[in-house]
């Protein structure tokens, strides 16, 4: 892998991990389209690590304050700590029981075409029946539970992560921006999860060498691209909608589907 390549798919993963339009089916199409080679599991673990980076210190001090609130024994910090934990199941479940189902579809462009249809539909449709009235201060397990169901089906590539939770959470009434936050609240354990995971698949490989370079220039450049689009993401769905996204993800994927088709 070069250093340019390197860059481009790292800031590739830093803003679709975030942004509603699905990392996933990102990081299998532009490799497809470019005629580059799988980067492989090395480089995904990289930047991943580089998003969780940017997670971890955009919402220190939200974390911060959660630690203290459970620390007094406060409600709604063990509110919002079960509901991290509810919502993280599913997910968990989905990677952990259909792994190798999962894995089949990251192999398949035509169908990440179809899926990014279907984020496509469920932006539009949250966006337009979501009431978006209620803040984060209510939000229970049963929620969460549902958000994290949409999170499970997110593994599979061209479901947008935090497209589907966000339209979850605006189906269930929450504003955007209480939608988004506990959206990427909740990615904290579930790309550290995934991280862990696929770390001890390195070295059930029995990885040898290390192209350190890179590397570390896909992890700063997924860590700069993924702070920027929490911060970007959140500003913009205090005032604007999803239809953009929605209709992004719908353009991307009848032409990944038609492409295919008329090949």
């Amino acid at each position: 892998m070069s250093l340019w390549e390197a860059t481009i798919l790292g800031i590739v993963q830093g803003l679709t991990e975030f942004l509603p339009v699905s990392s996933s089916a990102h990081l299998v199409l532009v490799p497809w389209v470019l005629g580059w080679r799988d980067p492989g599991l090395t480089f995904d673990v990289t930047v991943h690590l580089g998003t969780l980076l940017a997670l971890l210190l955009y919402f220190g001090r939200d974390l911060a304050h959660l630690a203290r609130r459970l620390l007094v024994g406060a409600p709604d910090g063990r509110r919002l700590l079960s509901a991290l934990i509810v919502g993280t199941l599913p997910g968990a479940a989905a990677g952990y029981f259909a792994k190798g189902f999962f894995e089949t579809l990251f192999a398949r462009p035509d169908w990440v075409g179809v899926f990014l249809l279907g984020t496509a539909v469920l932006l539009a449709v949250a966006e337009r029946a979501g009431r978006r009235s209620r803040s984060l201060a209510t939000l229970g397990a049963p929620e969460a539970l549902c958000i994290g169901v949409a999170q499970a089906v997110a593994i599979a590539p061209g479901i947008s992560r935090s497209g589907s939770t966000i339209a979850v959470g605006l189906l269930l009434g929450f504003t955007r921006e209480a939608a988004a936050r506990f959206s990427f609240l909740l990615a904290i354990p579930i790309i550290l999860g995934a991280g862990a995971y696929q770390f001890l698949g390195l070295r059930h490989a029995g990885v040898v060498s290390i192209a350190w370079g890179p590397l570390l220039v896909g992890f700063f450049a997924a860590f700069a691209a993924g702070y920027a689009a929490i911060g970007g993401l959140l500003r913009y769905l205090r005032t604007r909608s999803l239809y953009p996204f929605a209709f992004y993800c719908l353009l991307v994927g009848a032409l990944v589907v038609v492409g295919i088709w008329v090949s």
